[in-house]
């Protein structure tokens, strides 16, 4: 499997391309950590010219998390990761970004800072402590817009930590990992809880892909 993405790798071959000089030290680390270290390129660059760096249809899976959100033109990225990606069904484009209502939620909740949940209300933009400074907010609605513009049809949709980054500082996330992760599991595909989860993963195909298999024989 041929696959590029941003914190995650497959094997065999794996390429990690990344934005964030600071991100790149920690793919290295962990690849370093892990005993992977030869089964994985990283290539650092701008995330919107990765379709200059490599062919069109390189790509089986490209992950794209956590990027979306620090890039000054969020489409343009996106469009980019759409080329490199296989134009046929096995292609798939996983997107996960920063959720508006989770931004609120954890303010209110995990924080107790109900002046900070008031603001991002009415905000598209929250803050990041681990690259100092903003980060853009999204909402499902217009991730499926950015998906549509860039030709590609999600054929999936999630919530991501729609309980853990609330939950009180009392419960041993190692202790309980085992019955928080079924949680998780069990709440991430329902849309009436997906909707305040901290982040939304959506996984898409090219438009022409998802139309043939829906076509085909």
């Amino acid at each position: 499997m041929r696959a590029a993405c941003a914190a995650a790798w497959f094997s065999p071959i794996c390429r990690i391309f990344w934005s964030c000089r600071r991100a790149g030290g920690i793919a290295k680390r962990a690849t370093r950590e892990a005993g992977v270290g030869g089964r994985i390129a990283l290539n650092h660059g701008d995330a919107a010219q990765v379709a200059n760096l490599f062919p069109a249809g390189s790509f089986e899976v490209v992950l794209c998390h956590n990027i979306l959100e620090y890039v000054d033109d969020p489409n343009s990225v996106l469009s980019a990761a759409a080329k490199v990606l296989q134009s046929d069904s096995t292609g798939i484009l996983s997107i996960l970004v920063r959720n508006w209502a989770g931004e609120v939620f954890k303010a209110g909740i995990k924080a107790g800072d109900l002046g900070a949940a008031e603001r991002n209300l009415t905000t598209m933009w929250g803050h990041e402590s681990l690259f100092c400074g903003r980060v853009r907010l999204f909402t499902l609605d217009s991730l499926q817009v950015m998906t549509k513009s860039a030709s590609l049809a999600v054929a999936a949709e999630r919530g991501v930590r729609v309980i853990s980054d609330y939950l009180p500082q009392q419960i041993s996330r190692r202790e309980e990992y085992e019955r928080i992760f079924e949680l998780e599991r069990k709440l991430s595909s329902r849309p009436e809880f997906a909707a305040v989860a901290r982040y939304i993963q959506v996984i898409a195909r090219h438009s022409c892909a998802s139309s043939s298999k829906e076509t085909g024989p």
